[in-house]
């Protein structure tokens, strides 16, 4: 597989993603379920290259309201059992590449 990075932080936050996303993907078959739909946040889109898309084989429609989260689930289920979705969210790996950038940034401290 060969996924288009955006930068050195970019990298580290796809390949948490492939790593959530088929975590997610896992959870909901060892239930039983088959997962087929990927509700997603433009935000969270926004991490989504073409080959991770066709990599987890999943229908992927964009919802506004979720913004850096996503939603895996099988469709068939969705709204009669709890357990036919994940929400997994990748706004905790933003906010870690934001504070790594703020660290980057800060003077170093020397004893004199």
């Amino acid at each position: 597989m060969r996924v288009v990075m955006m930068g050195k932080g970019s990298s580290d936050i796809i390949s948490q993603l492939i790593d959530l996303i088929t975590t997610a993907i896992s959870e909901l078959r060892e239930e039983g379920l088959e997962p087929d739909i990927m509700l997603v946040g433009p935000e969270f889109k926004g991490y989504l290259t073409e080959e991770l898309s066709r990599l987890v084989n999943l229908k992927i429609y964009i919802i506004d309201e979720l913004g850096a989260d996503a939603v895996i689930a099988d469709s068939k289920y969705l709204g009669q059992l709890k357990k036919a979705s994940k929400r997994i969210s990748i706004e905790p790996f933003l906010e870690e590449e934001e504070w790594e950038e703020i660290i980057k940034q800060l003077p170093e401290i020397s004893e004199e």
